[in-house]
């Protein structure tokens, strides 16, 4: 049978992969960019909090600062990148924007290599979450249910941010009708480099999270930007509840995958991804365009 460690396994990787997965989807809905960096953020934030830790330590909570630390610096970064490269673009062919974020994955792999080196770096995890939480049906390490909760809390909250206030009134009014929108008034351009910074900042503290969890390398980013994809392929590009049925799925697949048949374990991902294209292209919750 499938046990309880697999399922929590899939669980807390779905829902961690659903933290990256939805800044990813987000920025493609409102400003239609693909963005190739964005694993490359998920990394940076890793190596920030890295440094941050190794600098200030991790007792009395000094972990979460470093979380916080990695998520306002990939903020500045992403903000920086929109404000005075990635605009240049919007008007050209999206061939060029596809080109200037992977050229941003090129440059963000040599930084890590400048100031990181190509070792493989590690963090402590924070003393509040070490050890093993007993379940009742299981005992599972402290840390990765606290991933799992944080995945469910961050899908709420940006559900909120989204449907209950009026800035996610303004973003999806963006992912509709750009023009309309400016012509009543609204700064568009200042919610693409809100959103792009956002998409940033959420790139950043997912990999501050996954620190101490992953040993943080060189090509950590195509890891995860290549099953980002995936997760918003399948829900639906520019779907928040599909990037997060996406991530949930995508999670319990490779934890089936690893229990059973480990040498089809991606290969698993590849065949829903496959399906889903062939049946539903436009994705689980996404909409279908005219002409699809």
């Amino acid at each position: 049978m499938f046990g309880a460690i697999q399922f929590l396994n899939g669980l807390s990787h779905g829902l961690s992969l659903f933290l990256v997965a939805a800044g990813l989807s987000i920025i493609f809905g409102v400003l239609r960019v693909l963005n190739f960096a964005h694993g490359g953020f998920y990394m940076l934030g890793g190596y920030v909090a890295y440094e941050v830790v190794r600098r200030i330590g991790m007792e009395h909570g000094l972990f979460w600062v470093a979380v916080i630390v990695a998520g306002l610096v990939l903020a500045l970064v992403a903000a920086g990148i929109e404000r005075f490269m990635l605009r240049q673009l919007y008007n050209r062919d999206q061939i060029y924007q596809l080109l200037f974020t992977f050229a941003l994955v090129l440059l963000i792999g040599d930084v890590v290599r400048i100031f990181w080196s190509t070792t493989a770096l590690s963090v402590s995890f924070p003393p509040e979450l070490r050890g093993a939480q007993n379940l009742g049906f299981t005992i599972y390490p402290r840390y990765r249910l606290f991933l799992c909760v944080v995945g469910v809390v961050a899908a709420v909250g940006l559900w909120l941010l989204f449907q209950r206030t009026r800035w996610g009134r303004i973003i999806r009014a963006a992912t509709q009708d750009r023009e309309m929108l400016s012509s009543l008034g609204v700064n568009v351009p200042m919610v693409y480099l809100a959103v792009f910074a956002g998409g940033g900042a959420l790139a950043g503290i997912s990999g501050a999270l996954a620190a101490p969890a992953l040993a943080l390398r060189g090509g950590m980013d195509a890891e995860i930007i290549v099953e980002c994809f995936i997760v918003v392929i399948i829900g639906g590009l520019g779907s928040l509840w599909g990037a997060f049925i996406g991530a949930l799925l995508i999670g319990q697949l490779r934890a089936i995958g690893i229990t059973f048949v480990p040498e089809w374990e991606i290969v698993l991902i590849y065949l829903l991804m496959i399906v889903v294209l062939v049946f539903r292209p436009w994705g689980l919750f996404g909409k279908k365009q005219a002409g699809s």
